[in-house]
């Protein structure tokens, strides 16, 4: 009988499926933002959420489960100190999962999985897309030729003295 056996095997075996998940949980719980399939992504966000939870609660016993699901120092580290002082009052709903379309190699559904108390550093990072209708080349000329008029003048003028 096939009885509570219903997640994504993600084409993996059960050992290469544990692993690569920890090794996921690992790079986003250090970089806060990875970039995956959507599949891989909502597997990760039920495996991450879970150690989440279990860093509130700052114990050894914790901290020795959640290195067994990691095998990592510096991500449990990481997660007991950056990761819970974020979450700590936070009842659920660690992470967020944004869709960024299509890869062009094999068509498989792209998305961003971040945790969702860390997004104004990745705010930061990002540029703002800047909408003009001259190009950047027309608009430089534009705006140097003013400055190098005012610094001209003076010089003129301190010439002529």
């Amino acid at each position: 009988m096939r009885h509570n056996k219903k997640f994504n095997h993600l084409s993996r075996t059960a050992s290469h499926r544990s692993a690569m998940l920890s090794n996921m949980a690992c790079s986003l719980i250090k970089h806060k933002r990875i970039t995956t399939t959507l599949a891989k992504a909502k597997a990760l966000k039920k495996y991450v959420e879970p150690l989440i939870t279990k860093s509130k609660d700052d114990t050894m016993n914790s901290r020795r489960v959640v290195f067994s699901y990691l095998q990592d120092k510096v991500a449990v580290t990481e997660l007991f100190r950056e990761v819970r002082a974020k979450v700590l009052d936070r009842p659920g709903g660690y992470t967020r999962i944004i869709k960024t379309g299509f890869r062009a190699s094999d068509a498989s559904e792209m998305c961003f999985i971040e945790l969702v108390d860390f997004d104004e550093n990745m705010a930061k990072t990002k540029k703002k897309a800047t909408r003009t209708r001259r190009s950047k080349k027309a608009a430089a000329p534009a705006a140097e030729a003013p400055a190098t008029e005012a610094t001209e003048a003076p010089a003129e003028e301190a010439k002529a003295e």
